[in-house]
């Protein structure tokens, strides 16, 4: 248990090292006084936020430390081409190609863009990355523990297994039965693959150098619409009749319910979107914005720097332990509303409780 809690803190402390470490290095450089008289731009904190919880074609784990990634790219007169993104970095043209905004574009000897070619780009960004480093992690370790299930039927979990079994007697006992009745077992898979991929993902973006994967508004909107598809298509005829013609509502007020039961069906996915993606995002920018209160007291004077630090840093220690909460928490609710709405749409009109009596003799795990 010791062993555990130091882990933790030696954790959550680099996290704040790399960050604090990140932000000095960019905004303040060695030049020191030198460099402000020179004109060195002061601390911004709004680019420093930005440059850490937005995407990018290169893998900053600190400053000075970025794995480039590969660029690819396809165009009609050359066809694919694949390259290393430290070649566009800082403006550079590279084979014709310069990146502009995070677009990758065509251009003459110049610099300006050439006009005509369409370049289609499918390069692996730091989003990409941590997508699919989050896919690896949740095939090894599941793939792991159905083998372990194989070998160790009847016998008491250890191991990961251990851990995480909890977690999914949790999913199916606390979200999956209560919402989806005695049809939950279709849906299971799909509600444990969806809280353990936000679940990953929001704990990788808490580790130093860590992707804002699920604070990525693309992200998100894939993962809602994912969700309105396996609700629509699970919904039976009384799902659909409740939409055009709503129990209990007269006939007087249909030209307006219909509207609203319409646009309610989309805001659903909506309300999912806008969920996930605002609260991981807001949590990294109050723990960036804060230890920016170091850097722009530093600007006033080292021992004031070092003055605000006593107060701030333990306070970011205590929002990276929030956020460790909102890390599940959101992983929880997005998986429950899912449940919730494929229930709305798969349940009987007779059906008033889907808590009771779903178990089957012998029923367990894997």
């Amino acid at each position: 248990m010791m062993s555990s809690s130091i882990n933790r803190f030696l954790l959550v402390f680099a996290l704040i090292f790399s960050t604090v470490a990140g932000a000095f290095a960019q905004e303040h450089p060695a030049e020191g006084h030198e460099g402000e008289a020179k004109g060195e731009k002061k601390f911004n904190v709004g680019e420093m936020i930005f440059h850490h919880i937005n995407d990018d074609r290169g893998w900053e784990f600190a400053h000075g430390v970025t794995l480039p990634l590969p660029v690819i790219l396809y165009t009609a007169d050359r066809g694919v081409e694949v390259f290393s993104s430290s070649r566009l970095n800082h403006g550079e043209i590279y084979n014709g190609y310069k990146s502009e905004h995070g677009h990758v574009q065509r251009v003459n000897a110049a610099g300006k863009p050439v006009e005509g070619v369409k370049v289609y780009d499918f390069s692996i960004t730091k989003n990409v990355a941590s997508l699919l480093l989050s896919a690896i992690i949740l095939l090894v370790v599941f793939t792991s523990i159905a083998g372990a299930y194989g070998k160790n039927r009847g016998k008491a979990p250890s191991g990961l297994q251990s851990f995480l079994e909890p977690i999914v007697v949790f999913v199916r006992d606390e979200i999956a039965k209560p919402n989806l009745g005695p049809k939950y077992a279709k849906y299971l898979p799909y509600l444990l693959t969806l809280f353990f991929f936000i679940l990953v993902n929001n704990l990788l973006g808490l580790l130093p150098g860590g992707a804002n994967l699920t604070g990525n508004i693309a992200v998100t909107i894939v993962l809602a619409v994912i969700t309105f598809f396996v609700t629509n298509l699970s919904g039976n005829k009384h799902y659909w009749l409740h939409l055009v013609k709503p129990t209990g509502v007269p006939v007087a007020l249909l030209p307006i319910m219909i509207p609203v039961e319409i646009v309610g069906l989309f805001m659903k996915p909506l309300s999912l979107m806008i969920r996930l993606f605002a609260n991981i995002t807001a949590g990294h920018i109050i723990i960036l914005a804060l230890l920016s209160l170091i850097f722009i007291a530093g600007q006033a004077g080292m021992g004031t720097g070092y003055g605000i630090s006593l107060i701030v840093v333990p306070f970011t220690l205590f929002m990276n332990l929030i956020e460790l909460l909102v890390a599940f928490l959101q992983a929880f609710i997005f998986t429950l509303l899912t449940s919730m709405y494929i229930g709305s749409a798969i349940e009987d009109s007779h059906e008033a409780d889907h808590g009771i009596g779903y178990n089957t003799p012998g029923e367990e795990i894997g």
